[in-house]
């Protein structure tokens, strides 16, 4: 009672204790302050902000918080102030019990810096704690014929506070017969002894009660009390005696339950019933849990609970061993806990982010953690490691802190994710290690433009497309991701012949596939050289070109078109004359014809589709030339009508067609002759005109008949020679017996010789064809005089003749 009324007294003594309690040192990043027990929540602690060497509104701008393992939160940050104040109650000890000094650790983290801080604040001690006796009343017996000076050990009280506020003096009530001595043991406590000071007279008096009185050194003092019943007996005046007057035993942490870890004895000089001791423990006010247990009768000490070094490194056991009659002495019992590997490091993740840049430079920060083994010594030497191939390595920092940074710049399209396993292996013998997983996403940026996977493209394309058909279908691939790896397609801006290569093709801008815009001739251009840009959506957005080389393929669209003979432009019909003396294999004339397709489509083939006269002239297939089968014979007409076919060799084939009129006849008269054979339409009003063409065509040829005869006296033995070379073919293989005989005289072959006389009854023009050289391969030779154009006789000139 009398000490909770001094407690009022001793809180008001908080305030001033308080105001001293600003003792703070900062060396190497570690902040000290002091501060006693019991005060109220929201106290001053100290000044953090200045401490730090900050504005107190700059704790909050900079993230500033406490981080502390797994214990109840005693300390707060008064950010508005920038002070460190008290979250609750503080109980000395609740937290440190019996230690010296009471140091509560935790840490200070900076959010904007990651900077760690180690903060030590010790709780000094008040006295709000009165001495307690075990027990409220003690009944000890002792034998009358105890002489005076005895001393029987009493139970001891104890004080929870520390220092100056612990047990400091007892103090017996007043009596005739005892007196109190206190001893101070090896370990420092005070331990009270009752002293019989005059020889006791059991007759007299048999129970003697006594006051026991234990007072503390603080402001104001407090006391407890125990009272003393003295029983006096007869005889028993030895009280046993423990072999050691104190023991000590280590054990493993691991030790198993119900091991016996040590065995105390005592010894009482009486016989008999005053002889047999009882060993008890000595219950400590408080004391709830029982780790050991003491056989009262053998003394033995045994495990009943599981040891662990991380909760207690040591126990100590204080022992009374009691005679029959309750004389007793004590012994103290030391059990020193030892470590074992036991606990393997633990993580406590205080920052980390889920995602970063690719880019990001070398050394940026991807997580924030601390470890801890609650083993000690080598136990707790903690190592952090990485896998060697990630680009990561660990910085350590104090107390255990540990940055995990990036090696060098990471690059998504090669790796887009890290599954980065920390482990934290102590040092024990076997070690004991863990794992944490810190999940990384690397974040994309638009560092890769689109690729073709080839460096040109070549595509055809048949001539005669539909507008609008698929030519060709590119794709160009990007590693980035989402937007910068969607992309689009496009044409380079150019022009062909004249016109935009977008009237010519285009291109889907999702897909790549390109689309003819016209219909291609291959006649007009065969191949069209493009640039397709592939194009990202990033910002900036990157590209990348590839040649496409679009190849028009030619289709069989073009007929043959037959150069010679040529058509006249005034309905005129062109003769060719095969002398009646021609031999088999006589080149009449040659069908000249060409296709402007290309390849298989322009190889034209040559037959004779239509004949007046079967079997009397052929046609060469690959060369066009009209031959005489066999030997002309009188019986055969003097007009021979041909009609012959070019055919290419298409899909499907084309061919034109030529009609050829040959008159046989061995020289100009006989044809002049004859032409009366040739039908004509019966129209009387172009019948003179005929009358005057053939007369003037009769005077033309007399002309030239007395031109060829004056000619063939000249050189005839020229022309015999030629005809001689004509026979053998040697020398002339290449060349067609119908050439022109020049008026040079180099080469003459009166037989070549040949015209074309063209008769029209239904036109106001005929036309008259004077020789002209006519070789086997080619339509014109080009050692021939000059082409002679077709005389062209009107009927003005005729009427004039």
């Amino acid at each position: 009672m009398a000490a909770q009324q001094k407690l009022p007294h001793s809180r008001r003594l908080v305030l001033p204790c308080f105001l001293l309690a600003a003792l703070w040192e900062a060396t190497a990043g570690q902040m000290r302050y002091s501060v006693p027990e019991e005060i109220d929540k929201g106290s001053f602690v100290g000044n953090i902000a200045k401490d730090l060497g900050l504005e107190p509104l700059a704790l909050a701008e900079r993230g500033v918080r406490i981080v502390s393992r797994g214990r109840t939160q005693l300390f707060a940050l008064n950010l508005r102030m920038g002070s460190l104040i008290t979250a609750g109650r503080i109980d000395r000890e609740e937290l440190c019990a019996q230690r010296a000094r009471c140091l509560i650790k935790f840490n200070i983290l900076l959010e904007d810096k990651l900077n760690i801080y180690s903060v030590e604040v010790e709780i000094t001690d008040i006295n709000d704690n009165a001495p307690r006796f075990g027990v409220e009343e003690l009944e000890l017996k002792i034998s009358e014929m105890t002489t005076p000076g005895f001393r029987i050990p009493l139970k001891s009280a104890h004080d929870a506070d520390v220092g100056e506020n612990a047990l400091q003096k007892y103090e017996l009530g007043p009596n005739d017969h005892f007196s109190l001595d206190v001893r101070s043991g090896a370990d420092g406590n005070k331990h009270p002894e009752l002293v019989l000071q005059s020889p006791l007279d059991r007759e007299e008096a048999a129970v003697h009660h006594l006051l026991l009185l234990a007072s503390d050194g603080g402001d104001p003092v407090q006391s407890g009390t125990s009272r003393i019943r003295v029983t006096v007996l007869d005889v028993n005046d030895n009280a046993p005696v423990f072999s050691q007057p104190e023991y000590r035993v280590s054990v493993p942490e691991n030790m198993p339950v119900g091991t016996r870890i040590l065995t105390v004895t005592a010894t009482d000089a009486d016989e008999g019933y005053n002889a047999q001791i009882a060993y008890f423990p000595e219950k400590k006010p408080g004391e709830t849990s029982e780790v050991f247990e003491l056989k009262s009768t053998s003394g033995d000490i045994v495990i009943i609970k599981t040891l662990d070094y991380e909760d207690a490194k040591f126990h100590e056991i204080d022992i009374e061993a009691q005679d029959g009659p309750g004389l007793l002495t004590r012994t103290k019992v030391i059990v020193a806990v030892l470590d074992v590997n036991d606990n393997a490091p633990e993580f406590y993740m205080t920052s980390a982010t889920s995602s970063v840049p690719e880019d990001s430079p070398q050394g940026t920060v991807i997580a924030l953690f601390n470890v801890h083994d609650r083993d000690s010594g080598q136990n707790a030497f903690i190592t952090c490691s990485l896998p060697e191939s990630l680009p990561f390595q660990l910085e350590r920092s104090v107390d255990n802190y540990y940055r995990l940074v990036t090696t060098k710049p990471l690059d998504r399209e090669q790796i887009s994710s890290y599954n980065i396993t920390v482990t934290a292996t102590d040092g024990g013998n076997p070690p004991l290690s863990t794992d944490a997983q810190v999940l990384l996403q690397v974040a994309d940026i638009n560092d890769n433009p689109p690729a073709f996977p080839h460096a040109s493209y070549s595509a055809y394309i048949p001539e005669n497309n539909l507008r609008g058909a698929s030519i060709f279908s590119v794709t160009a691939h990007d590693p980035d991701s989402e937007d910068n790896a969607q992309v689009t397609y496009s044409l380079a801006e150019e022009t062909i012949q004249g016109a935009p290569v977008s009237s010519y093709v285009s291109i889907n801008s999702d897909t790549g596939v390109l689309y003819a815009l016209r219909s291609f001739d291959f006649e007009q251009f065969r191949d069209l050289q493009l640039w397709v840009t592939a194009s990202d959506s990033g910002d900036p957005p990157l590209s990348s070109n590839v040649s496409l080389s679009l190849f028009v393929l030619d289709q069989n669209d073009n007929a043959p078109e037959i150069l010679y003979p040529a058509f006249p432009t005034d309905g005129s019909t062109g003769v060719e004359l095969a002398p009646r003396s021609a031999e088999p294999g006589y080149l009449v004339t040659k069908v000249v014809a060409v296709d402007r397709d290309s390849g298989q489509n322009a190889w034209l083939s040559y037959r004779l589709l239509k004949a007046s006269e079967p079997g009397l002239f052929a046609v060469g297939v690959h060369t066009g030339e009209v031959r005489t089968a066999r030997a002309l014979q009188d019986r055969d007409a003097l007009k021979q009508s041909l009609v012959v076919a070019v055919q290419d060799h298409g899909q499907p084939p084309l061919s034109a067609t030529v009609t050829l009129t040959v008159a046989v006849a061995d020289s100009i008269p006989d044809v002049l002759a004859d032409l009366g054979s040739i039908k004509t339409p019966a129209d009387p009003d172009n019948s003179g005109l005929t009358l005057y063409l053939v007369v003037a065509v009769a005077a033309v040829s007399c002309v030239f008949l007395t031109f060829v005869i004056v000619l063939l006296a000249l050189r005839l033995r020229r022309w015999h020679t030629s005809r001689l070379l004509q026979a053998s073919g040697s020398g002339l293989a290449g060349v067609s017996a119908s050439h022109f005989v020049g008026v040079d005289g180099v080469r003459a072959f009166l037989q070549t010789y040949s015209h074309e006389v063209s008769l029209t009854a239904d036109s106001r023009k005929s036309h008259l064809i004077f020789p002209q050289p006519n070789y086997a391969d080619t339509l014109i030779s080009a050692e021939s005089c000059e082409k002679s154009e077709p005389l062209l006789i009107t009927q003005d000139l005729l009427e004039t003749k």
